[in-house]
């Protein structure tokens, strides 16, 4: 698969988003940061076409999406999913989860991380909203797109 070309302010804006982290983001970081997770080898705030995915293991084609609240509108459940069919026709999977899981139940979402992993997994998977939810996700505070 050819390499997609990430322009120099992508670049910058992923910097800048390594910089400021969310506190889940960075919580969940230490799991997956050197290979700790199932010896996946995981980028933060990585670069890809018009967008910066939260995490990424290339190797795994696995994309990681930490949301916040600011992901629960409309607008945003649609621009997640336009970012997700794009990451699709790459080849990856996505696995949201949002902040609130990962800062109370980190164990949780790593388990999920891990399945999401394995071969066969589904190419889109999305943890049940607070209540239960009906499965559908924002976006992560660290995606955006330019």
């Amino acid at each position: 698969m050819p390499h997609d070309e990430v322009s120099p302010l992508q670049r910058a804006r992923a910097r800048q988003l390594r910089r400021a982290m969310t506190r889940a983001e960075t919580l969940l970081w230490r799991h997956l940061k050197a290979h700790r997770l199932a010896r996946l080898g995981f980028r933060r705030q990585a670069p890809m076409g018009n967008y910066v995915a939260d995490f990424v293991a290339h190797s795994g084609k696995l994309i990681v999406e930490v949301d916040g609240e600011s992901h629960d509108f409309e607008e945003s459940l649609r621009k997640d999913a336009q970012r997700d069919k794009w990451s699709a026709s790459r080849g990856y999977r996505v696995l949201r989860s949002t902040n609130e899981d990962v800062m109370k139940d980190l164990e949780g979402v790593a388990l999920a991380i891990l399945q999401a992993a394995e071969p066969g997994a589904p190419p889109s998977l999305t943890l049940p909203r607070k209540g239960g939810g009906n499965g559908e996700s924002g976006a992560s505070d660290g995606v955006e797109e330019t």
